[in-house]
């Protein structure tokens, strides 16, 4: 009887130690797949070392526990907890490297902070996190370079070894996790080692501290955190001062790098020390974060109204570019997130105006700057980084809100470098007039020491597609209480009634000598016109000089089509928006109050 009771005993001793160790060969495997498909070959061998040392250490234990299972009683008891602390382990190694919601960065790994079961995925960050959440932190990436650009090859060190390294700094408020830690793994992951210097996290006083603090554990980044909310301008102004590599490079916390990304930009700035020098902004989708290359043939620029824009290059430009489509691309303006520049330079040229606040203007105010002050901004079409682009701001504007905020720092940039040409701004965008700025005589005082050019050189040899307006007079059109307004559409659409706020904008439109009916670059235009029909289509389209875009303003408010004897009618505004009609002055409809800014 005692045999047959033994012989159970000891086959369940070898039971225990052949499952631990069947366990602890598969643990192996699978961490040497993982570990290798996350880590550089030169971080490789230590991220193994580190998990790999308490796999064999889990083993060697079973295999101790096993052996003293006949002993004692206690024996017998360690092994029952012994199995469900190696169940346990198990799990958490198994779930550790199984999923997509880590990153291991060679010696720890990054748990991201997901949205809620039922949580609007738009709610936190205006973009969708489910679906930012459900990616990789290092996943591919389509190469969106023209094939030109694939010809230099930047893998040979030599061939990086003139280059200066950079510090990189990115700015980030209450950023989701998943995009941020993106960011961040693209910038190491498609970058000579050797050229990243740092990358300085600034966290703006996010409401979860915790976030930069997990990524502060990756190697190379470093972590500073405000004290209170300051804003892009003040935290990058914060950031710079802390980097230690002599270049600079300015990222916002929900990009992706893509391939050979830095070294194009590198190579311009380490040429030229006062280029200023921006990638091709490829498009990553709010809604599904697909990535998606943008054209090459755009620049940065904006209307009176001071609001960037894109805008592509002459035809003539495009025929000439395509000898060489990777040459550098002058643009009279950065959309200001994303640029690479000399930091010694960044320095002399004042940094930036730490008055503003928050967002907004800041990338006016610098590329202004840049060029009256002696230097250049480009985009390189041989670098590509993804930019997720959102149609709502998802933080607060501490003091008035971002429409008060955007006004002040454009004044600013106006009043300091705009001279006599402030006048065009302040016309399209009256409720500037309002908004108190600051005191600017430092910046003032800026500009005379550094010996900047007047704002009429910049138009007339960076930026003269922008044009001096030849004005007969600048306001609204109003009937009653409502004002014509281009319900912020864009060319090819339609245009009606709103309530009249007489903050300009929407509603500022310029009458010129020549007859157009004008918003920014877009002319109402009379489309077709046929005697027999109920209305004739009024769309906005871009200016070009011909007929059916001229127009004639009559004395008792008809705005008559110089060509044919129809008039701007609002009849129809609800089903077609504003139309042509034949002229009856007659009709409430057709009668408009010009309410103007003569210039």
């Amino acid at each position: 009887m005692h045999r047959a009771h033994t012989a159970p005993k000891e086959m369940r001793i070898v039971i225990v130690h052949r499952f631990a160790h069947t366990v602890a060969s598969a643990l192996r495997k699978m961490v040497v797949v993982a570990v290798k498909k996350q880590h550089s070959s030169q971080s490789t061998q230590t991220a193994l070392d580190d998990i790999l040392v308490p796999i064999d250490e889990f083993d060697c234990s079973a295999f101790e526990v096993a052996e003293s299972y006949h002993h004692t009683d206690a024996m017998r008891r360690n092994v029952k907890v012994f199995g469900v602390i190696s169940i346990t382990w198990i799990v958490v190694v198994i779930y550790y490297f199984q999923g997509d919601y880590y990153h291991n960065d060679g010696n720890r790994a990054l748990r991201l902070r997901s949205s809620k079961r039922g949580e609007d995925p738009y709610l936190r960050n205006r973009f969708n996190q489910q679906a930012s959440d459900g990616l990789k932190s290092n996943r591919e990436l389509p190469d969106t370079r023209n094939a030109m650009c694939r010809r230099t090859s930047w893998t040979e060190p030599s061939s990086t070894a003139h280059l200066p390294a950079t510090s990189v700094i990115i700015t980030f408020h209450n950023e989701a996790r998943s995009t941020l830690l993106r960011t961040v793994v693209s910038v190491l992951n498609r970058s000579p080692e050797r050229l990243i210097h740092e990358i300085i996290l600034v966290d703006d006083y996010s409401d979860f501290p915790e976030d930069g603090q997990e990524l502060a554990k990756i190697q190379k980044v470093r972590l500073i955190r405000n004290s209170k909310r300051e804003g892009l301008v003040r935290s990058r102004v914060t950031g710079a001062a802390a980097a230690t590599a002599k270049v600079l490079t300015f990222l916002d916390s929900h990009c992706e790098c893509n391939v050979n990304w830095l070294e194009p930009l590198l190579a311009r700035v380490a040429e030229d020390p006062t280029r200023v020098v921006c990638p091709v902004i490829d498009v990553i989708s709010m809604d599904t974060f697909q990535y998606i290359g943008a054209s090459a043939d755009l620049r940065g620029g904006f209307d009176w109204n001071l609001v960037f824009k894109w805008e592509y290059l002459s035809n003539a430009e495009r025929k000439a570019r395509q000898r060489d489509p990777t040459a550098p691309i002058r643009t009279p303006m950065i959309a200001g997130g994303l640029f690479v520049i000399d930091k010694a330079y960044f320095e002399r040229l004042g940094t930036y105006d730490t008055q503003m606040d928050i967002w907004g203007g800041e990338n006016l105010e610098i590329s202004f700057r840049v060029w009256q002050c002696g230097g250049s901004l480009e985009i390189i079409p041989c670098s590509r980084v993804g930019h997720v682009f959102r149609k709502r701001h998802p933080y607060t504007f501490p003091g008035g809100g971002s429409g008060n905020i955007f006004a002040k720092n454009t004044r600013r940039a106006a009043e300091v470098w705009m001279d006599e040409y402030k006048k065009y701004y302040y016309a399209a965008v009256p409720l500037a007039t309002n908004i108190p700025f600051g005191d600017i005589d430092d910046r003032l005082q800026l500009r005379r020491d550094l010996q900047c050019k007047p704002f009429r050189w910049y138009l007339e040899h960076v930026y003269p597609q922008l044009g001096i307006p030849e004005r007969r007079n600048n306001g609204s059109m109003r009937q009653g209480v409502h004002c014509l307004d281009s319900l912020g559409n864009v060319a090819g659409a339609v245009v009606g009634l709103y309530t009249c706020h007489g903050n300009g904008g929407n509603q500022n439109w310029v009458l010129t000598r020549k007859g157009e009916v004008k918003h920014h670059d877009l002319c109402l235009t009379l489309v077709k016109f046929t005697i027999s029909a109920r209305y004739n289509s009024v769309l906005m389209k871009y200016c070009d000089d011909s007929e059916n875009q001229q127009w004639h303003l009559k004395d008792g408010g008809l705005i008559q089509h110089r060509k044919i004897n129809v008039c701007l009618d609002s009849r129809h505004m609800k089903e077609r928006g504003i139309t042509a009609e034949r002229c009856n002055s007659a009709l409430e409809s057709q009668h408009w109050k010009v309410v103007t800014e003569t210039q």
